[in-house]
């Protein structure tokens, strides 16, 4: 009797343990992704792979130019009555082609574009810098991964319209969740403004995303800590993480689509660049960089970068 009870006792407690731990994991998780943080700098970048020091004297000399540029702070409301921001940089030399540029995961707009913000105003575009909900000057406490963030996109996109007119050129540009972001955004109902899409190291899907850096970062098997971190997402944020796929959406799309990644990126593996490429429908073209962690393409090749930018622009700006 007395080993029945003890064992009775073990047993209960391991259980208790299990599901203490699943909810300290759950919620550690949750709070991780899902919820608004801090703009994340060169120092507490998320991605700690990725060494940008050895390339500040090229982004300090951008973000120089950039600081330099007559800006106008612009607000829009979501669908769902969030105050959203991008800050515009209107071609002094008056123009139809507008870049609408989204940065990536914990970032806003200003920290990932002033880079690429000097390329494509050289190339006589309006640069239309967007804070993704829940990032920098935009309101939100969810953050959408892309999933939200499409929808506030084409807000993005009436608004370019609207201010530039019918005849407006369109292209969409993305770094990481902003990659993403473009990539589903194809997947709405969109105007034939939107001439093409260049979508940086883009991940596939919330969930697949989410799985790879459980197992990088923890070693730890995705069910049921995903099922249930993800409930809580649609409760509360209003979207699942398998909602929307990159993959689905390129399958069936017409907008041609410039595809970059780094071969060295852990973070979101390259493989998500190259399974977009491999079905996406519409005209394509994939540029993988050598030696180039998440988010780092630009920097490690620039020329190789710019040059396939310039030929896809140069194929749909008219």
């Amino acid at each position: 009797m007395d080993i029945l009870f003890w064992a009775a006792i073990i047993l209960l407690a391991l259980v208790v343990g299990v599901v203490i731990a699943l909810a300290c994991g759950t919620a550690y998780f949750y709070r991780l992704t899902i919820l608004r943080k801090p703009t994340a700098t060169l120092e507490n970048n998320i991605n700690a792979n990725t060494n940008w020091y050895q390339h500040i004297d090229f982004i300090s000399k951008r973000r120089e130019w950039f600081d330099a540029q007559p800006m106008e702070e612009v607000y829009i409301k979501s669908n769902d009555g969030l105050k959203l921001h991008a800050t515009l940089l209107e071609n002094k030399t008056p123009s139809k082609k507008t870049v609408i540029c989204f940065h990536g995961y914990t970032s806003c707009g200003k920290n990932d574009y002033p880079s690429l913000a000097k390329f494509y105003y050289e190339k006589g575009f309006n640069v239309l810098i967007v804070d993704e909900r829940a990032h920098g000057e935009s309101e939100g406490k969810y953050i959408g991964f892309g999933v939200l963030d499409r929808l506030d996109a084409k807000c993005w996109i009436d608004y370019t319209v609207n201010r530039f007119g019918d005849d407006s050129i369109i292209f969409l540009q993305g770094y990481s969740m902003g990659g993403a972001t473009v990539l589903m955004t194809a997947g709405l109902d969109l105007p034939k403004n939107v001439k093409a899409i260049v979508a940086d190291c883009a991940f596939t899907s919330a969930y697949d995303v989410f799985t790879h850096i459980l197992k990088r970062d923890y070693h730890i098997p995705k069910f049921p800590l995903m099922n249930i971190t993800e409930y809580f997402t649609k409760k509360n944020a209003g979207y699942g993480y398998k909602d929307v796929s990159t993959l689905d959406i390129v399958s069936k799309t017409d907008i041609p689509i410039l595809f970059i990644h780094g071969d060295k990126d852990d973070f979101v593996p390259v493989w998500m660049s190259e399974k977009n490429y491999e079905v996406c429908s519409s005209d394509k073209e994939l540029l993988l960089v050598k030696g180039a962690d998440h988010a780092e393409a630009y920097y490690v090749d620039t020329e190789a970068y710019e040059n396939a930018v310039k030929r896809f622009i140069n194929k749909y700006a008219n």
